[in-house]
């Protein structure tokens, strides 16, 4: 059962004070940490970017702690938005509508739309009432890099460059928003998430899942995203234990994050065993990839996940993982490449 964690009174003021002074906030969702800014303060907004080292062009999600709000971030509520934030908010869904007029377009990417949610974590939602706004919220971590599912990989991240850290324990779901853009009369799939495509489909119908040529861009919808810095493969079940003893024969360190423990004892091998349960699998997951990133391994091995629905969520954020190693290899030993799923 997972702990809930409410935000004192001083933590909660001196949070909101510095969010009004145009200064950035990390805070706890059921999702993930996020790095919040004012989403009405041009200064904090650009502050969210040359921290993350995020590109200007990258929309942020903003944070409301009521539907009721919606109408100030966005000029249209299709009813399909309507019917899908009456179901999963507040919960782990974005939705993308037209932008209202006055919205600041740092949060939007420069685009005509906007990406909104309502978090579910009793101290996001403290935060969010007490500031009585929009708070603009990336994941709180450097660009294409892991996502925080603690506080503590917050302070690993950022150090003393966020001031003020809301901790929340650990992140319940340990994976990023599912979200879905309701534009034009489709409802289009941008994101998997927490909530499925199936679950989607019983609310609203058809929905579409391929991005068209009109589609928005989304946070960590880049091919090359969720990355540790040690370079990650994901091999096959079958293969993963003789390719990780294989590579380690020389003395070379190997890391591998698979669903299962190893068969044999491997002197040069890091293993972590993950499990077979999708809901504890992503929790985990990017706990898990942080440790191993610490292990001074040269590689990182990850077993395929399963390939059904339950799974899609992960399968994006590991095969995002390994994009960015192939983008940016560590030597020239593309031997790896085979294991990375296209």
């Amino acid at each position: 059962m997972v702990k809930v964690v409410r935000a004192t009174q001083l933590e909660l003021d001196t949070a909101v004070q510095a969010l009004r002074d145009g200064e950035l906030v990390a805070f706890p969702t059921e999702t993930v940490y996020g790095l919040g800014a004012h989403a009405g303060h041009p200064g904090a907004l650009r502050r969210v970017f040359e921290l993350k080292g995020r590109p200007n062009s990258h929309p942020l999600i903003v944070h409301l702690d009521s539907q009721r709000f919606l109408t100030r971030w966005a000029r249209e509520i299709p009813p399909a938005a309507e019917k899908l934030a009456e179901r999963f908010w507040p919960g782990p869904l974005t939705l993308v509508l037209p932008r209202a007029a006055g919205v600041n377009p740092l949060v939007t990417g420069g685009q005509d739309t906007i990406a909104v949610r309502v978090p579910s974590h009793p101290m996001a939602q403290q935060l969010l009432t007490a500031f009585g706004g929009g708070i603009a919220a990336p994941s709180a971590n450097r660009y294409g890099r892991l996502s925080p599912t603690r506080a503590e990989h917050v302070r690993d991240e950022f150090g003393d460059a966020v001031r003020v850290i809301l901790d929340g324990g650990e992140c319940k779901l340990g994976l990023e928003s599912t979200i879905v853009a309701c534009l034009g009369g489709t409802v289009r799939l941008l994101r998997p998430g927490a909530v499925t495509l199936s679950q989607l489909r019983r609310v609203v119908g058809e929905v579409l899942t391929q991005p068209s040529a009109q589609s928005p861009r989304v946070p960590g919808s880049h091919g090359a995203h969720y990355a540790p810095a040690t370079p990650l493969a994901i091999v096959p079940g079958n293969d993963i234990e003789e390719l990780a003893a294989q590579l380690s024969e020389g003395g070379q360190r190997i890391a591998v994050l698979a669903q299962r423990p190893p068969l044999g004892t491997y002197r040069f091998v890091t293993w972590i065993n993950a499990g077979q349960r999708v809901d504890a699998y992503a929790h985990d997951l990017y706990a898990h990839l942080r440790a191993l990133d610490r292990a001074g391994c040269a590689r990182i091995l990850v077993q395929e996940v399963p390939g059904d629905e339950r799974w899609d969520a992960v399968r994006d954020r590991l095969r995002r993982a390994a994009a960015a190693s192939v983008a940016e290899p560590a030597d020239d030993d593309d031997s790896l490449a085979v294991g990375v799923l296209p």
